[in-house]
Protein backbone atom coordinates (compact mmCIF):
# COMPACT_ATOMS: atom_id res chain seq x y z
CA UNK A 1 0.00 0.00 0.00
CA UNK A 2 2.80 2.17 0.87
CA UNK A 3 4.53 1.12 -2.23
CA UNK A 4 1.30 2.06 -4.61
CA UNK A 5 1.39 5.78 -2.73
CA UNK A 6 4.59 6.58 -3.50
CA UNK A 7 4.48 5.76 -7.06
CA UNK A 8 1.08 7.97 -7.40
CA UNK A 9 2.81 10.53 -5.72
CA UNK A 10 5.92 10.26 -8.34
CA UNK A 11 3.28 10.68 -10.97
CA UNK A 12 1.52 13.61 -9.56
CA UNK A 13 4.73 15.64 -9.01
CA UNK A 14 6.16 14.60 -12.45
CA UNK A 15 3.02 15.91 -14.28
CA UNK A 16 2.91 19.18 -12.18
CA UNK A 17 6.52 19.69 -13.15
CA UNK A 18 5.69 19.15 -16.85
CA UNK A 19 3.16 21.53 -16.58
CA UNK A 20 5.03 23.94 -15.28
CA UNK A 21 7.62 23.41 -17.58
CA UNK A 22 5.40 24.18 -20.55
CA UNK A 23 3.82 27.10 -19.09
CA UNK A 24 7.28 28.48 -18.84
CA UNK A 25 8.41 27.85 -22.36
CA UNK A 26 4.86 29.21 -23.40
CA UNK A 27 5.39 32.29 -21.46
CA UNK A 28 9.08 32.51 -23.11
CA UNK A 29 10.99 32.54 -20.01
CA UNK A 30 12.73 29.20 -20.67
CA UNK A 31 14.05 29.72 -24.27
CA UNK A 32 13.81 27.05 -26.46
CA UNK A 33 16.41 25.88 -29.37
CA UNK A 34 14.55 26.17 -32.47
CA UNK A 35 17.79 25.31 -34.62
CA UNK A 36 18.38 22.22 -32.93
CA UNK A 37 14.78 21.54 -33.57
CA UNK A 38 14.86 22.07 -37.49
CA UNK A 39 18.20 20.61 -37.41
CA UNK A 40 20.16 23.38 -38.26
CA UNK A 41 23.92 24.14 -37.81
CA UNK A 42 24.18 26.40 -34.76
CA UNK A 43 26.41 28.47 -36.94
CA UNK A 44 24.40 31.41 -38.89
CA UNK A 45 25.94 33.68 -41.35
CA UNK A 46 22.91 35.82 -41.73
CA UNK A 47 20.98 35.75 -38.60
CA UNK A 48 17.35 36.49 -39.60
CA UNK A 49 15.64 38.00 -36.37
CA UNK A 50 11.67 37.52 -35.98
CA UNK A 51 11.05 40.41 -33.72
CA UNK A 52 8.65 43.05 -33.79
CA UNK A 53 10.54 46.72 -33.40
CA UNK A 54 10.31 48.71 -30.27
CA UNK A 55 7.54 51.53 -30.48
CA UNK A 56 9.97 54.41 -30.71
CA UNK A 57 10.71 55.77 -27.01
CA UNK A 58 13.03 58.99 -27.54
CA UNK A 59 15.25 57.97 -24.26
CA UNK A 60 15.99 54.09 -24.71
CA UNK A 61 16.91 55.55 -27.56
CA UNK A 62 19.79 57.99 -26.03
CA UNK A 63 20.73 55.39 -23.64
CA UNK A 64 21.63 53.27 -27.43
CA UNK A 65 23.26 56.19 -28.89
CA UNK A 66 25.96 56.79 -25.51
CA UNK A 67 27.49 53.41 -26.37
CA UNK A 68 27.92 53.10 -22.38
CA UNK A 69 31.48 50.85 -22.44
CA UNK A 70 30.50 48.84 -19.19
CA UNK A 71 28.15 46.89 -21.76
CA UNK A 72 29.66 44.08 -23.27
CA UNK A 73 30.31 43.93 -26.75
CA UNK A 74 29.24 41.45 -29.19
CA UNK A 75 29.13 41.41 -32.80
CA UNK A 76 29.04 38.97 -35.80
CA UNK A 77 32.52 40.28 -37.53
CA UNK A 78 34.88 36.94 -38.85
CA UNK A 79 31.49 34.73 -38.53
CA UNK A 80 31.41 33.07 -42.10
CA UNK A 81 30.88 29.56 -43.73
CA UNK A 82 33.26 26.85 -43.01
CA UNK A 83 36.28 27.01 -45.13
CA UNK A 84 35.69 30.39 -46.20
CA UNK A 85 38.81 32.79 -46.53
CA UNK A 86 38.73 36.41 -45.20
CA UNK A 87 41.04 38.58 -47.56
CA UNK A 88 40.59 41.66 -46.47
CA UNK A 89 38.84 43.98 -43.69
CA UNK A 90 37.80 48.13 -44.46
CA UNK A 91 36.57 50.00 -41.32
CA UNK A 92 34.64 53.37 -41.14
CA UNK A 93 34.25 54.48 -37.61
CA UNK A 94 32.56 57.59 -35.60
CA UNK A 95 34.92 59.03 -33.37
CA UNK A 96 33.97 58.12 -29.26
CA UNK A 97 32.46 60.26 -26.64
CA UNK A 98 33.34 64.07 -26.77
CA UNK A 99 32.60 67.04 -24.98
CA UNK A 100 30.40 69.48 -26.78
CA UNK A 101 31.03 71.56 -29.29
CA UNK A 102 28.20 74.11 -28.05
CA UNK A 103 27.54 75.83 -24.82
CA UNK A 104 23.78 76.62 -23.49
CA UNK A 105 23.89 80.46 -22.58
CA UNK A 106 23.77 81.28 -19.20
CA UNK A 107 24.82 77.58 -18.04
CA UNK A 108 28.10 76.01 -16.61
CA UNK A 109 29.61 73.77 -18.61
CA UNK A 110 29.62 70.25 -17.93
CA UNK A 111 32.39 69.38 -15.11
CA UNK A 112 34.13 66.72 -17.12
CA UNK A 113 37.92 65.64 -16.56
CA UNK A 114 39.54 65.05 -20.25
CA UNK A 115 42.99 63.32 -19.01
CA UNK A 116 43.18 59.86 -18.82
CA UNK A 117 43.63 57.61 -15.97
CA UNK A 118 43.24 54.10 -15.31
CA UNK A 119 42.40 54.57 -12.15
CA UNK A 120 39.15 56.16 -12.54
CA UNK A 121 35.85 54.49 -14.56
CA UNK A 122 35.45 53.49 -17.19
CA UNK A 123 38.63 51.75 -17.45
CA UNK A 124 40.31 48.98 -20.08
CA UNK A 125 42.66 46.21 -19.32
CA UNK A 126 44.45 48.07 -22.14
CA UNK A 127 44.46 51.50 -21.16
CA UNK A 128 47.72 51.87 -18.83
CA UNK A 129 49.53 50.67 -21.69
CA UNK A 130 47.76 52.39 -24.30
CA UNK A 131 48.96 55.47 -22.69
CA UNK A 132 52.70 54.69 -22.15
CA UNK A 133 52.68 53.57 -26.02
CA UNK A 134 51.43 57.30 -27.32
CA UNK A 135 54.74 58.70 -25.91
CA UNK A 136 56.38 57.26 -28.23
CA UNK A 137 54.54 58.76 -30.94
CA UNK A 138 57.19 60.32 -32.19
CA UNK A 139 58.38 56.99 -34.31
CA UNK A 140 55.46 57.03 -36.38
CA UNK A 141 54.92 58.27 -39.98
CA UNK A 142 52.46 61.42 -39.60
CA UNK A 143 50.50 63.05 -42.89
CA UNK A 144 50.39 67.05 -43.16
CA UNK A 145 49.52 68.96 -39.55
CA UNK A 146 48.93 65.64 -37.90
CA UNK A 147 51.70 65.24 -36.25
CA UNK A 148 51.11 68.66 -33.99
CA UNK A 149 47.95 66.85 -33.07
CA UNK A 150 48.38 65.62 -29.06
CA UNK A 151 47.53 61.82 -29.45
CA UNK A 152 46.06 61.89 -25.86
CA UNK A 153 43.09 63.54 -24.45
CA UNK A 154 44.87 66.50 -21.44
CA UNK A 155 42.81 69.05 -20.20
CA UNK A 156 41.60 68.46 -16.48
CA UNK A 157 38.41 70.21 -17.46
CA UNK A 158 37.62 69.38 -21.05
CA UNK A 159 37.70 71.43 -23.88
CA UNK A 160 34.60 71.77 -26.72
CA UNK A 161 34.39 68.62 -28.64
CA UNK A 162 37.37 67.16 -26.87
CA UNK A 163 37.50 62.98 -26.49
CA UNK A 164 36.77 61.86 -23.31
CA UNK A 165 38.13 59.00 -21.26
CA UNK A 166 34.83 57.24 -22.54
CA UNK A 167 35.26 57.96 -26.17
CA UNK A 168 38.64 56.03 -25.63
CA UNK A 169 37.88 53.27 -23.56
CA UNK A 170 34.73 52.58 -26.33
CA UNK A 171 37.61 52.32 -29.54
CA UNK A 172 39.70 50.00 -26.83
CA UNK A 173 37.28 47.89 -26.63
CA UNK A 174 35.85 48.23 -30.48
CA UNK A 175 39.69 47.20 -31.16
CA UNK A 176 39.99 44.12 -29.23
CA UNK A 177 36.74 43.21 -30.49
CA UNK A 178 38.22 42.96 -33.98
CA UNK A 179 41.04 41.58 -32.72
CA UNK A 180 39.27 38.87 -31.57
CA UNK A 181 37.45 38.60 -34.64
CA UNK A 182 40.14 39.02 -37.26
CA UNK A 183 43.71 38.17 -35.91
CA UNK A 184 43.38 35.55 -33.53
CA UNK A 185 40.39 33.75 -35.48
CA UNK A 186 41.49 34.67 -39.23
CA UNK A 187 45.29 35.47 -38.65
CA UNK A 188 44.35 38.79 -41.15
CA UNK A 189 47.86 40.71 -39.85
CA UNK A 190 50.60 38.11 -38.50
CA UNK A 191 53.11 39.88 -36.19
CA UNK A 192 55.68 40.66 -39.14
CA UNK A 193 52.45 43.09 -40.86
CA UNK A 194 54.16 45.12 -43.43
CA UNK A 195 53.60 49.02 -43.44
CA UNK A 196 51.77 48.58 -46.94
CA UNK A 197 49.09 45.71 -45.60
CA UNK A 198 47.68 48.57 -42.94
CA UNK A 199 45.88 51.97 -43.83
CA UNK A 200 44.79 54.70 -42.05
CA UNK A 201 43.51 57.54 -42.24
CA UNK A 202 41.80 60.26 -40.09
CA UNK A 203 40.61 64.18 -40.39
CA UNK A 204 42.43 66.40 -38.64
CA UNK A 205 40.24 66.50 -35.45
CA UNK A 206 42.22 65.42 -32.51
CA UNK A 207 39.05 63.67 -31.53
CA UNK A 208 39.21 61.72 -34.52
CA UNK A 209 42.61 61.02 -34.54
CA UNK A 210 42.70 59.86 -31.00
CA UNK A 211 39.74 57.64 -31.31
CA UNK A 212 41.43 55.87 -34.78
CA UNK A 213 44.44 55.47 -32.62
CA UNK A 214 42.74 53.62 -29.71
CA UNK A 215 40.60 51.54 -32.09
CA UNK A 216 44.57 50.80 -33.45
CA UNK A 217 46.00 49.64 -30.17
CA UNK A 218 43.32 47.23 -29.33
CA UNK A 219 43.27 45.62 -32.88
CA UNK A 220 47.23 45.58 -32.82
CA UNK A 221 48.62 46.60 -29.16
CA UNK A 222 51.98 47.47 -28.91
CA UNK A 223 52.06 47.92 -32.66
CA UNK A 224 55.07 49.15 -34.39
CA UNK A 225 55.20 53.11 -34.74
CA UNK A 226 57.83 52.69 -37.51
CA UNK A 227 55.56 51.10 -39.75
CA UNK A 228 52.64 53.22 -39.38
CA UNK A 229 51.98 56.37 -41.45
CA UNK A 230 49.05 58.29 -40.41
CA UNK A 231 47.21 59.89 -43.10
CA UNK A 232 44.86 62.93 -43.16
CA UNK A 233 41.79 63.53 -45.24
CA UNK A 234 41.36 67.20 -45.73
CA UNK A 235 37.27 67.17 -45.71
CA UNK A 236 34.63 65.22 -43.83
CA UNK A 237 33.28 63.16 -46.37
CA UNK A 238 36.37 61.20 -47.53
CA UNK A 239 36.50 62.48 -50.60
CA UNK A 240 40.14 63.07 -51.65
CA UNK A 241 40.32 64.98 -54.84
CA UNK A 242 36.69 63.94 -55.96
CA UNK A 243 35.22 66.42 -53.79
CA UNK A 244 33.87 69.06 -56.63
CA UNK A 245 30.19 68.41 -56.91
CA UNK A 246 27.83 70.94 -57.25
CA UNK A 247 24.36 68.90 -57.40
CA UNK A 248 25.37 67.50 -54.07
CA UNK A 249 25.99 70.90 -52.14
CA UNK A 250 22.79 71.58 -53.83
CA UNK A 251 21.06 68.50 -52.84
CA UNK A 252 22.26 69.32 -48.97
CA UNK A 253 21.02 72.74 -49.57
CA UNK A 254 17.27 71.60 -50.00
CA UNK A 255 17.77 68.96 -47.35
CA UNK A 256 18.50 71.36 -45.20
CA UNK A 257 15.50 73.82 -46.04
CA UNK A 258 12.91 70.89 -45.40
CA UNK A 259 14.55 70.28 -42.36
CA UNK A 260 14.38 73.87 -41.38
CA UNK A 261 10.46 73.55 -42.29
CA UNK A 262 9.89 70.59 -40.08
CA UNK A 263 11.38 72.04 -37.17
CA UNK A 264 9.06 75.31 -37.30
CA UNK A 265 6.15 73.29 -37.98
CA UNK A 266 6.48 71.12 -34.88
CA UNK A 267 4.22 73.20 -32.31
CA UNK A 268 5.29 70.89 -29.31
CA UNK A 269 9.29 71.30 -29.95
CA UNK A 270 8.73 75.42 -30.09
CA UNK A 271 6.72 75.37 -27.04
CA UNK A 272 9.30 73.00 -25.57
CA UNK A 273 12.07 76.13 -26.80
CA UNK A 274 10.15 78.78 -25.19
CA UNK A 275 9.66 77.00 -22.09
CA UNK A 276 13.57 76.41 -21.63
CA UNK A 277 14.62 79.97 -22.64
CA UNK A 278 12.52 81.22 -20.40
CA UNK A 279 13.65 78.76 -18.00
CA UNK A 280 17.25 79.95 -18.17
CA UNK A 281 16.52 83.85 -18.99
CA UNK A 282 17.86 84.07 -22.18
CA UNK A 283 16.11 84.87 -25.58
CA UNK A 284 14.23 81.68 -27.56
CA UNK A 285 16.35 82.86 -30.70
CA UNK A 286 19.53 82.45 -28.76
CA UNK A 287 18.58 79.14 -27.55
CA UNK A 288 17.58 77.35 -30.59
CA UNK A 289 21.00 79.13 -32.59
CA UNK A 290 22.99 77.19 -29.62
CA UNK A 291 22.04 73.66 -30.65
CA UNK A 292 21.35 72.76 -26.68
CA UNK A 293 20.65 69.20 -27.60
CA UNK A 294 24.49 68.89 -28.26
CA UNK A 295 24.93 70.10 -24.37
CA UNK A 296 22.32 68.06 -23.13
CA UNK A 297 23.47 64.52 -24.74
CA UNK A 298 26.65 65.20 -23.03
CA UNK A 299 25.00 65.71 -19.37
CA UNK A 300 22.85 62.33 -20.40
CA UNK A 301 25.38 59.89 -21.66
CA UNK A 302 27.93 61.17 -18.29
CA UNK A 303 24.56 60.83 -15.82
CA UNK A 304 25.23 64.54 -15.21
CA UNK A 305 22.31 66.80 -14.29
CA UNK A 306 20.94 68.99 -16.52
CA UNK A 307 22.08 72.54 -16.60
CA UNK A 308 20.29 74.94 -14.33
CA UNK A 309 20.14 78.62 -14.41
CA UNK A 310 19.56 80.87 -11.06
CA UNK A 311 16.47 83.17 -11.09
CA UNK A 312 14.91 85.20 -8.35
CA UNK A 313 11.49 85.42 -7.75
CA UNK A 314 11.52 88.31 -4.97
CA UNK A 315 13.38 91.08 -4.71
CA UNK A 316 16.77 90.36 -2.07
CA UNK A 317 15.64 86.69 -1.63
CA UNK A 318 18.05 84.21 -2.06
CA UNK A 319 18.65 82.85 -5.34
CA UNK A 320 16.93 79.56 -6.81
CA UNK A 321 18.01 77.35 -9.25
CA UNK A 322 15.52 76.82 -12.07
CA UNK A 323 17.13 73.53 -14.76
CA UNK A 324 16.00 71.74 -17.59
CA UNK A 325 14.13 68.80 -17.49
CA UNK A 326 14.34 65.29 -18.89
CA UNK A 327 10.97 66.28 -20.20
CA UNK A 328 12.83 69.16 -22.38
CA UNK A 329 15.22 67.07 -23.50
CA UNK A 330 12.89 64.06 -24.79
CA UNK A 331 10.55 66.70 -26.92
CA UNK A 332 13.60 67.42 -28.86
CA UNK A 333 14.89 63.64 -29.21
CA UNK A 334 11.22 62.91 -30.17
CA UNK A 335 11.20 65.57 -32.84
CA UNK A 336 15.30 64.01 -34.02
CA UNK A 337 13.65 60.81 -34.86
CA UNK A 338 10.66 61.93 -36.64
CA UNK A 339 13.03 63.96 -38.51
CA UNK A 340 14.79 60.92 -39.55
CA UNK A 341 11.58 59.47 -40.67
CA UNK A 342 10.69 62.37 -43.01
CA UNK A 343 13.74 62.78 -44.31
CA UNK A 344 13.72 58.76 -45.61
CA UNK A 345 10.24 59.66 -47.36
CA UNK A 346 11.30 63.05 -48.81
CA UNK A 347 14.42 61.58 -50.12
CA UNK A 348 16.66 64.98 -50.74
CA UNK A 349 18.77 63.32 -47.91
CA UNK A 350 19.61 60.25 -50.08
CA UNK A 351 20.06 61.46 -53.13
CA UNK A 352 22.29 63.90 -51.33
CA UNK A 353 24.04 60.62 -49.64
CA UNK A 354 24.97 58.94 -52.71
CA UNK A 355 26.98 61.72 -53.76
CA UNK A 356 28.66 62.68 -50.65
CA UNK A 357 29.36 58.78 -50.31
CA UNK A 358 30.82 57.91 -53.52
CA UNK A 359 34.11 58.66 -53.32
CA UNK A 360 34.84 56.90 -49.90
CA UNK A 361 33.14 53.77 -51.71
CA UNK A 362 34.92 53.91 -55.12
CA UNK A 363 37.81 53.91 -53.24
CA UNK A 364 36.91 51.00 -50.67
CA UNK A 365 35.57 49.14 -54.19
CA UNK A 366 38.62 49.24 -56.03
CA UNK A 367 40.62 48.42 -53.31
CA UNK A 368 38.73 44.89 -53.02
CA UNK A 369 39.14 44.40 -56.51
CA UNK A 370 42.59 44.23 -56.65
CA UNK A 371 42.68 42.41 -53.58
CA UNK A 372 40.37 39.67 -55.11
CA UNK A 373 42.21 39.44 -58.47
CA UNK A 374 45.13 38.52 -56.57
CA UNK A 375 47.20 41.47 -57.24
CA UNK A 376 48.54 42.27 -53.31
CA UNK A 377 52.15 42.94 -54.90
CA UNK A 378 51.02 45.43 -57.45
CA UNK A 379 54.45 47.12 -58.87
CA UNK A 380 56.47 45.93 -55.87
CA UNK A 381 53.42 47.34 -53.27
CA UNK A 382 51.10 44.93 -51.29
CA UNK A 383 47.04 45.99 -50.13
CA UNK A 384 45.97 47.22 -47.34
CA UNK A 385 44.56 44.19 -45.73
CA UNK A 386 43.16 46.00 -43.05
CA UNK A 387 42.55 49.93 -43.45
CA UNK A 388 40.71 52.30 -40.56
CA UNK A 389 39.11 55.84 -41.86
CA UNK A 390 37.89 57.71 -38.61
CA UNK A 391 35.33 60.00 -39.12
CA UNK A 392 32.36 62.00 -37.42
CA UNK A 393 29.12 61.62 -37.66
CA UNK A 394 28.45 64.13 -40.66
CA UNK A 395 30.51 60.79 -42.40
CA UNK A 396 28.91 57.77 -41.50
CA UNK A 397 25.23 59.06 -41.90
CA UNK A 398 25.70 60.01 -45.86
CA UNK A 399 27.36 56.62 -46.20
CA UNK A 400 24.53 54.24 -44.54
CA UNK A 401 22.21 56.35 -46.74
CA UNK A 402 23.88 55.61 -49.82
CA UNK A 403 24.16 52.05 -49.04
CA UNK A 404 20.28 51.87 -48.04
CA UNK A 405 20.83 51.14 -44.37
CA UNK A 406 19.07 54.61 -43.34
CA UNK A 407 16.96 52.44 -41.32
CA UNK A 408 20.20 51.80 -39.19
CA UNK A 409 19.48 55.24 -37.38
CA UNK A 410 21.94 58.35 -36.49
CA UNK A 411 25.42 56.89 -35.68
CA UNK A 412 26.16 56.60 -32.34
CA UNK A 413 29.23 57.46 -30.47
CA UNK A 414 32.61 55.09 -31.61
CA UNK A 415 30.20 53.31 -34.33
CA UNK A 416 31.84 51.26 -36.70
CA UNK A 417 30.96 50.47 -40.40
CA UNK A 418 32.85 47.33 -41.33
CA UNK A 419 33.80 45.62 -45.50
CA UNK A 420 34.59 41.99 -45.57
CA UNK A 421 35.85 40.65 -48.53
CA UNK A 422 35.98 36.66 -48.64
CA UNK A 423 36.72 34.10 -50.81
CA UNK A 424 35.04 30.69 -51.38
CA UNK A 425 36.68 27.35 -51.15
CA UNK A 426 38.58 25.98 -54.71
CA UNK A 427 35.46 24.35 -56.65
CA UNK A 428 36.03 20.81 -57.71
CA UNK A 429 35.57 19.66 -61.46
CA UNK A 430 33.92 16.14 -61.12
CA UNK A 431 35.08 15.12 -64.63
CA UNK A 432 38.95 15.48 -63.66
CA UNK A 433 38.69 15.22 -59.82
CA UNK A 434 40.78 17.76 -59.73
CA UNK A 435 40.47 21.06 -57.46
CA UNK A 436 40.85 24.09 -59.58
CA UNK A 437 40.07 27.41 -58.35
CA UNK A 438 38.16 29.98 -60.19
CA UNK A 439 40.74 32.70 -60.59
CA UNK A 440 42.55 29.62 -62.79
CA UNK A 441 39.77 29.76 -64.79
CA UNK A 442 39.68 33.52 -65.65
CA UNK A 443 37.05 34.49 -63.10
CA UNK A 444 38.26 36.03 -60.32
CA UNK A 445 35.95 37.73 -59.19
CA UNK A 446 32.86 34.59 -59.28
CA UNK A 447 34.30 33.10 -56.12
CA UNK A 448 34.50 36.56 -53.89
CA UNK A 449 32.22 37.75 -51.56
CA UNK A 450 31.37 40.66 -48.93
CA UNK A 451 30.18 41.70 -45.94
CA UNK A 452 28.96 44.54 -44.43
CA UNK A 453 28.13 44.86 -40.95
CA UNK A 454 27.17 47.89 -38.74
CA UNK A 455 28.29 47.57 -35.10
CA UNK A 456 28.55 44.17 -35.40
CA UNK A 457 25.27 43.42 -37.09
CA UNK A 458 25.41 41.55 -40.53
CA UNK A 459 23.08 43.81 -42.58
CA UNK A 460 24.58 43.05 -45.99
CA UNK A 461 21.15 41.54 -47.22
CA UNK A 462 19.47 44.90 -46.01
CA UNK A 463 22.00 47.06 -48.44
CA UNK A 464 20.53 48.40 -51.34
CA UNK A 465 23.00 46.41 -53.76
CA UNK A 466 22.67 42.99 -52.25
CA UNK A 467 18.62 42.73 -50.99
CA UNK A 468 17.16 41.26 -53.90
CA UNK A 469 20.35 38.39 -53.42
CA UNK A 470 18.71 35.14 -52.32
CA UNK A 471 20.57 34.13 -48.86
CA UNK A 472 18.79 30.64 -49.13
CA UNK A 473 20.60 30.04 -52.31
CA UNK A 474 23.72 27.70 -52.93
CA UNK A 475 25.58 30.68 -52.65
CA UNK A 476 24.63 32.39 -48.83
CA UNK A 477 27.08 35.06 -49.59
CA UNK A 478 26.61 38.44 -51.41
CA UNK A 479 28.84 38.57 -54.34
CA UNK A 480 31.76 41.27 -54.17
CA UNK A 481 30.28 41.81 -58.36
CA UNK A 482 26.80 43.74 -57.04
CA UNK A 483 28.82 45.80 -54.76
CA UNK A 484 31.11 46.72 -57.53
CA UNK A 485 28.04 47.44 -59.99
CA UNK A 486 26.22 49.25 -57.74
CA UNK A 487 29.28 51.81 -56.34
CA UNK A 488 30.33 52.54 -60.32
CA UNK A 489 26.66 52.99 -62.00
CA UNK A 490 24.33 51.61 -59.91
CA UNK A 491 23.86 53.36 -57.07
CA UNK A 492 23.07 56.47 -59.51
CA UNK A 493 19.54 55.83 -60.54
CA UNK A 494 18.29 57.66 -57.50
CA UNK A 495 19.64 61.20 -59.32
CA UNK A 496 19.07 59.96 -62.96
CA UNK A 497 22.78 59.37 -63.99
CA UNK A 498 25.16 56.93 -64.73
CA UNK A 499 28.23 58.37 -63.12
CA UNK A 500 29.68 60.47 -60.50
CA UNK A 501 31.11 63.21 -62.52
CA UNK A 502 27.66 63.32 -64.70
CA UNK A 503 25.27 63.43 -61.74
CA UNK A 504 28.00 66.04 -59.78
CA UNK A 505 27.63 68.36 -63.01
CA UNK A 506 24.05 68.24 -64.51
CA UNK A 507 21.57 70.92 -63.88
CA UNK A 508 19.54 69.94 -60.79
CA UNK A 509 16.28 71.70 -60.61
Amino acid sequence: MLARNRFILVLVVGALLAVLSFSLQYLHLIPTNTMAEKGKNRKRVNPVLHTDPPAPDPIRDTHQYCNYPNLTEHGWEGHSLPDYKLLSVQVMIRHGDRFPLYSIPKTKKPVIDCTLSDKRKPSHFLLASFISHMALGGRGHWDASLGSLPRLPNHSSCEMGELTQTGIIQHLKNGDHLRQAYVKRHNLLTADWSPQQLWVETTGKSRTLQSGLALLFGFLPHFDWSRLTVRQQWSTLFCGSSCDCSARNWYLDQEQHRQYRQRTADTELERTYVAMAKTLGVATKNLRAANPVDALLCHFCHSLPFPCSSSRTIANAPAEEVCLTLQHFAVIRRQQKDDEMERREAGLYRRYAVLAAHPYLNHTAARLERIARGSQMRKGKEEAVFALASAHDVTMTPLLSALGLEGAGFPRFAARLVFELWSSPEVKDKGKNEKISERKRGKELDNMFIRVLYNGEDLTFDTAFCHGHNRHSDQPLCPLGNFLSFVRKDMFNIVNATSYEQACHQTVL
